[in-house]
């Protein structure tokens, strides 16, 4: 018997019981599993958990009998298993939004048998059918592999596999989520039940469930090395924030408030800091309001990077290789140069301005190489193309000469002023083809921007796109020599 045979009969087996009380070892015994099992395959493929299904049923035809001649509360409460009218009416009002007593004809909330035909189908009559939208892991798919003579490192790329179609897909759906919170027209108090439904059960639920189900695959696999260790990490940041446990300061408060109690959502100020604004499907559009969708989006991005990042990045190392990787935190720096964001000043220019720095014995960092720095002053690449400068990192306070620039960049950036840069950094360096060091075409910015960008998010480090993003190449034998060192921002 298949498994949707079985949880069918499960589904047949709670609906012939509505009005008796339910055992769930005598359901899950309807689809030949164990009680615990069962519970996790139900609420995987359904979206809900099974008592959650039993009680939005009960409460779905409890309505239906009330609005009979001569019925009474205590009698519906009793024949749906609830030990008292109190109780009944709690659950009753949390569901249709209105008390048992003032049920009228075209208030009913009516939630139908699940059935499942390929998709899910009952349940809600949710017009937002994007909750299916996500890529989820296609759990009955990998569990089918356990037949096949797979190593730990095929049954590893599969999941990577999965992890990138993923990242193809997901981000367009939570701009979707957003874009549904933000619509007022969705959340009358007659949906309030049903968008709770939507968005603790259709797409918390499932991602914590996600989550869980993959944790225990890879911990499967770890043993035989394939795993990427960070990746733990990352699901275990994904959960804190699936669960209300936010890690983003300026949210805990409002996040708290609507995983309490759900109806704070009917507040438009609530729901705009929940939704933020869409960023589009990379995830790096400027937004005015970054909000709590906004960030779930980056730690499920967070996850799949952990999981593809570093197979990719093997694979971008086409002709050359990175020699070493590096965090650094240096002390407070200042980078001192002049802009040639088109590349318009000639080469004896370029190597007079590093003659005029070397001069400056006194001043220098420790990290005393030829830099070419970059960055969006603060904005998006969306909003402000990169600007690119000419020069080097000194120590802190150093006299800015006539005719040069400067910015500032300090250990912590918290509490800084505006274009103040965060001096840690990933630091890489590579050797091979220059010529394919150098390459853009197939690159967002270049085959070595591409190659440390990939390490630091395949390790699960925060780059602090965009208020204090930048990076530079680095040019180790001087400036009139080819780069072969790339730096990038990061919060470490």
């Amino acid at each position: 018997m298949n498994w949707i045979q079985s949880l069918m009969n499960a589904v047949k087996y709670i609906e012939d019981n509505l009005t008796n009380d339910i055992c769930i070892d005598e359901v899950s015994g309807q689809a030949y599993a164990s009680s615990s099992h069962f519970q996790l395959i139900f609420h995987v493929v359904m979206g809900m958990t099974v008592g959650e299904y039993i009680r939005n049923r009960r409460l779905s035809l409890a309505a239906q009998d009330l609005l009979q001649p001569g019925s009474k509360i205590i009698d519906v409460a009793m024949r749906y298993q609830y030990d008292t009218q109190e109780s009944f009416s709690k659950a009753f009002t949390r569901f249709h939004g209105v008390p048992p007593s003032k049920i009228r004809q075209g208030q009913v909330r009516l939630f139908y048998p699940l059935t499942i035909n390929v998709t899910i189908q009952g349940g809600f009559d949710m017009s937002h059918k994007f909750i299916d939208e996500f890529h989820l892991a296609d759990w009955s798919e990998i569990d089918g592999q356990k037949d096949e003579k797979l190593t730990d490192a095929e049954k590893y790329k599969k999941i990577t596999a999965w992890a990138l179609e993923a990242r193809m897909q997901n981000p367009n759906v939570f701009d979707a989520l957003t874009e549904w919170i933000l619509d007022d027209a969705q959340w009358t108090d007659d949906k309030l039940a049903e968008n709770e439904q939507i968005l603790m059960q259709g797409v918390f639920a499932r991602f914590k469930e996600q989550n869980a189900r993959l944790r225990a695959y890879l911990k499967e696999l770890e043993p035989s090395g394939v795993v990427n260790a960070p990746v733990f990490v990352a699901l275990d940041r994904f959960d804190d924030e699936l669960s209300g446990r936010t890690h983003h300061e300026q949210l805990r408060e409002v996040v708290a408030r609507v995983f309490s109690d759900f109806s704070t959502m009917k507040e438009r100020s609530v729901r705009e800091q929940i939704a933020g604004n869409k960023t589009g499907p990379y995830g790096n559009d400027t937004v005015d309001i970054f909000g709590f969708i906004n960030y779930l989006k980056d730690c499920d991005a967070r996850v799949q990077w952990c999981l593809f990042m570093p197979d990719l990045v093997k694979h971008q190392q086409d002709g050359f290789k990175v020699d070493s990787f590096e965090y650094k935190k240096m002390p407070a720096m200042r980078f001192i140069g002049k802009e040639d964001s088109e590349h318009l000043i000639s080469m004896e220019c370029k190597l007079d301005i590093m003659h005029f720095l070397d001069a400056m014995l006194e001043y220098k960092s420790g990290f005393d190489y030829d830099v070419y720095f970059m960055h969006h002053y603060g904005k998006g690449v969306d909003v402000d193309p990169g600007h690119g400068f000419l020069g080097r990192f000194m120590k802190a306070d150093t006299p800015v000469p006539e005719g040069f620039l400067h910015f500032d960049f300090v250990p912590d950036d918290s509490d800084t002023p505006y274009l103040t840069f965060c001096s840690q950094f990933a630091f890489a360096t590579f050797s091979g083809d220059i010529d394919a060091m150098h390459k853009v075409e197939g690159y967002d910015g270049g085959a070595m921007y591409d190659v440390t960008r990939n390490i630091i998010l395949g390790q699960g480090i925060t780059i602090p796109y965009p208020e204090i993003y930048w990076t530079a190449e680095v040019f180790l034998e001087g400036y009139d020599k080819p780069s072969t060192a790339y730096m990038f921002s990061v919060v470490v």
